[in-house]
């Protein structure tokens, strides 16, 4: 079942899908669109907990950046939380890989194609 995040301010927590509950179809889905594809090479490339959403440079208005959100948090494959005025951004790489062997690296490019 998903589970609430702690809040640190007015608005709500997030939702987080645990990556073991998340099916290949969900997994699949999250990483065929080209943005989110986009958010999850940035996150890859940054320290957990010091990317806000806003700081994001993606061809989409707020509404649809938070939509991606939701859908990658659903997809389990990012972890989010309230500091103060900021909600910060974690990649799940390793919940996600225990459960997706290998498909972060194809997202990520770690590994060749065939």
């Amino acid at each position: 079942m998903p589970k609430q995040a702690e809040s640190g301010g007015h608005r709500a927590a997030p939702v987080h899908t645990d990556p073991a509950e998340v099916s290949l179809l969900t997994a699949l889905s999250a990483v065929a669109d080209p943005v989110r594809i986009q958010l999850i090479r940035e996150l890859a490339g940054s320290a957990a907990w010091t990317r806000s959403c806003g700081s994001f440079d993606v061809p989409v208005g707020k509404a649809a950046l938070s939509h991606h959100f939701t859908v990658l948090r659903g997809a389990g494959l990012v972890e989010q939380r309230d500091e103060g005025p900021r909600r910060v951004n974690r990649l799940r790489r390793e919940e996600f890989d225990a459960r997706f062997p290998g498909l972060l690296a194809l997202v990520l490019g770690d590994v060749a194609v065939d």
